[in-house]
C-alpha cells in the first residue's frame, strides 16, 4: 500500500509557471487575433508614460484594456468614464498578473446616442464652472477695424464672410488657417484663439477687435472638434469678443455657449460683425437734417420771443423825457446856486485867513519839524527790520517754489484731461448706439401699426369725396365717385345706382282677416 502511494499519479507533463503562461498567451492570441468589443468605459488611468489603461464592462463582466501611447495620440475623441464605445484590438494576456486584456488599436463611440450623452455631461460640467455665464460675455464692438477669422483657408466659408463684409462695410480681415475637423481641429482652433489674444495692440501684425470662429455644416462627428474642452476654455478666456459661426442654424456646439455671440451661419456672423454702411450714411444724413431743422426752429422761436419782449419795453423817448425836464430845472437854479456858493466860501476864507498869523505858522513848522525828526530816527531801524522779515518770508516761499511740484501738478492735470476725453468718447459712442436702437424700434413700430401691411394681405380701403373713408354700402351708394386703394395703386370708380326695393307680397299662409261681428 505504501509502495502504490509513492508511485507517480499519471503521465501528465509538468509545466513551469512561465511555460504555462506562454502556452495560454499563444493560444488566446491565436484564437482571438482581432476582436471588436462593445462596452462601457470604467476606471480610466493615464500614467506619465502616455499609455491609457481602462476597463470595458457591461452588467455582468469586465475586461481590462490598454491603449499604447502611439495609438492614444491618434484618437479623435477623449476617453471618458461612463462612455459606451466600440473598440477594435487584439486579445492577449498579462502573465505578471495572470489576467487577459485587450490591446486597443481603435476606439469609437457606440452610436450617436453615446456622443450626445458625453456632450451633455461635458456641457453640464463646464456650465457648473461658470464658463457659460451670460454675465461674463463681452459686448461686440459697433464697427471693428480688424476682424480675425479662424477657419479653413480653402473652404467656401472664408469666401462667404469676405463677400458679405465687402457688401456691408469693408474691413481689414486676418485669417488664421486651421483644420476644421479631425484630430488636429481642437488644438489648432484653441491655439488660433490664444494667438489672436497674444498679439500686441499697435504691433506689426494688428490685434483684431473681433474674432469669428467659422465652419460649414456637418455631422456631429465632423463638428466634434468644436465641442472639445480646450476650445471652450480658450473661447471663455478670450479678451477679444468672439462670435461662434459653426455649422448651420440647427447645429449647436459647446463653443456656441462659451462665445460672446452665436451666429446661425458664417454669413450671418459677418452681418453681425459690421453694420451696413449705406444705412449708416442715410441715418447720419437724416440726423443732420433733423439737427438743421431743430436749429432753424430754435432760432425762429427765440427771434419771436425777442420781438415779444421788445414790444413790452418802453419807448426810448419816454425814458429820457423825465431826466431832460429835471436837467432843465437844475440848469435854471445853477447860476443862483453858484453865486451863493462863492459867497459862502469867501466868508469861510476870510475867517480862516484871520487865524493864519506868522508866529502861529512858525510854531506849527517847528512842531512838524520835530515830529519829522523823530519819525526819521525810527524809520531806518523799522525799515531794516521789515526788510529782514520780508527776506525770511521770501526765503521760505522760495523753498516751496521748486520745479518738481509744478511738474507733478501738470502731470496730474494731463492724466485727468486724458481720462475726461476717454469718458467723453465713450459717452458719445453710447449716445450714438442708443439713438440707432431707438430709430430701429420706431421703424419697426411704424411697420407694425401701419395699414399698408394689411393692404398687402388682400384688403382695400374705400374713400369717398374729400378722401373720407367709406364703411357701409349705403354711404357708398350716395357718393358720386369712389376711390379704392390697393397695396400697389389707387383706382377711381363710379358706384352703380341701387335698384328700388320691390313691395313685398303678403304670404299665402297668413291667416284671413277677421271681420267685425257687429
Amino acid at each position: 500500500m505504501d509502495l502504490i502511494d509513492d508511485m507517480p499519479s499519471g503521465n501528465a507533463p509538468e509545466f513551469t509557471v512561465s511555460e504555462l503562461s506562454g502556452v495560454i498567451k499563444r493560444f488566446i492570441e491565436g484564437e482571438f487575433s482581432h476582436v471588436r468589443i462593445r462596452g462601457e468605459l470604467g476606471r480610466i488611468s493615464r500614467p506619465s508614460s502616455g499609455h491609457i489603461y481602462m476597463d470595458l464592462k457591461d452588467d455582468r463582466a469586465v475586461i481590462a484594456g490598454v491603449m499604447w501611447k502611439g495609438t492614444a495620440s491618434r484618437l479623435t475623441m477623449r476617453p471618458e468614464e461612463g462612455l459606451e464605445v466600440v473598440v477594435t484590438g487584439k486579445l492577449t494576456t498579462f502573465p505578471g498578473q495572470s489576467k487577459y486584456q485587450v490591446v486597443i488599436e481603435d476606439m469609437a463611440p457606440a452610436g450617436l446616442g453615446a456622443l450626445i450623452a458625453m456632450l451633455e455631461n461635458r456641457r453640464l460640467a463646464l456650465q457648473a464652472e461658470g464658463l457659460f455665464d451670460p454675465a461674463r460675455k463681452q459686448a461686440l464692438p459697433f464697427l471693428p477695424e480688424v476682424i480675425g477669422v479662424v477657419t479653413s483657408p480653402s473652404g467656401a466659408v472664408i469666401r462667404d464672410i469676405l463677400h458679405r463684409l465687402r457688401d456691408r462695410f469693408p474691413r481689414r480681415v486676418l485669417l488664421w488657417p486651421v483644420a476644421v475637423q479631425g484630430k488636429d481641429c481642437a488644438g489648432q482652433v484653441a491655439a488660433a484663439i490664444r494667438g489672436f489674444n497674444a498679439l500686441v495692440p499697435g504691433g506689426v501684425v494688428p490685434r483684431p477687435d473681433l474674432i469669428i470662429v467659422a465652419r460649414g455644416g456637418g455631422s456631429v462627428e465632423d463638428l466634434w472638434g468644436f465641442n472639445e474642452e480646450v476650445v471652450v476654455r480658450a473661447a471663455a478666456a478670450s479678451r477679444i469678443p468672439l462670435i461662434s459661426a459653426v455649422g448651420h442654424e440647427t447645429d449647436t456646439t459647446l463653443l456656441d455657449h462659451a462665445a460672446d455671440r452665436r451666429a446661425p451661419t458664417p454669413t450671418a456672423a459677418a452681418e453681425i460683425a459690421v453694420p451696413v454702411r449705406a444705412d449708416l450714411s442715410v441715418w447720419a444724413a437724416d440726423q443732420g437734417a433733423r439737427l438743421a431743422r431743430a436749429l432753424a426752429q430754435g432760432i425762429g422761436a427765440r427771434r419771436q420771443s425777442l420781438r415779444d419782449l421788445a414790444r413790452a419795453l418802453p419807448r426810448a423817448g419816454g425814458l429820457v423825457e423825465g431826466p431832460r425836464q429835471r436837467l432843465d430845472a437844475a440848469g435854471e437854479r445853477l447860476p443862483r446856486a453858484l453865486g451863493l456858493g462863492v459867497e459862502r466860501r469867501h466868508a469861510a476864507l476870510a475867517r480862516a485867513g484871520g487865524s493864519l498869523r506868522p508866529a502861529l505858522l512858525r510854531g506849527l513848522l517847528r512842531g512838524s519839524a520835530q515830529r519829522i525828526a523823530m519819525v526819521d530816527a525810527r524809520l531806518t531801524p523799522a525799515a531794516l527790520r521789515l526788510f529782514s522779515v520780508r527776506a525770511e518770508a521770501l526765503g521760505r516761499r522760495a523753498d516751496r517754489l521748486t520745479p518738481q511740484p509744478i511738474r507733478d501738478r501738470m502731470a496730474r492735470s494731463a492724466r485727468d484731461l486724458t481720462s475726461l476725453g476717454a469718458r467723453m468718447d465713450a459717452a458719445l459712442l453710447r449716445t450714438q448706439t442708443l439713438c440707432a436702437d431707438r430709430l430701429a424700434a420706431m421703424d419697426r413700430l411704424h411697420d407694425t401699426l401701419g395699414y399698408r401691411a394689411t393692404l398687402a394681405r388682400g384688403y382695400a380701403v374705400v374713400r369717398g369725396a374729400g378722401g373720407v373713408p367709406v364703411t357701409s354700402a349705403a354711404v357708398a351708394g350716395a357718393q358720386p365717385t369712389l376711390e379704392i386703394e390697393f397695396s400697389d395703386a389707387r383706382l377711381a370708380v363710379t358706384p352703380a345706382s341701387a335698384p328700388p326695393a320691390k313691395p313685398r307680397k303678403p304670404r299665402s299662409d297668413a291667416p284671413p282677416t277677421q271681420g267685425s261681428l257687429l
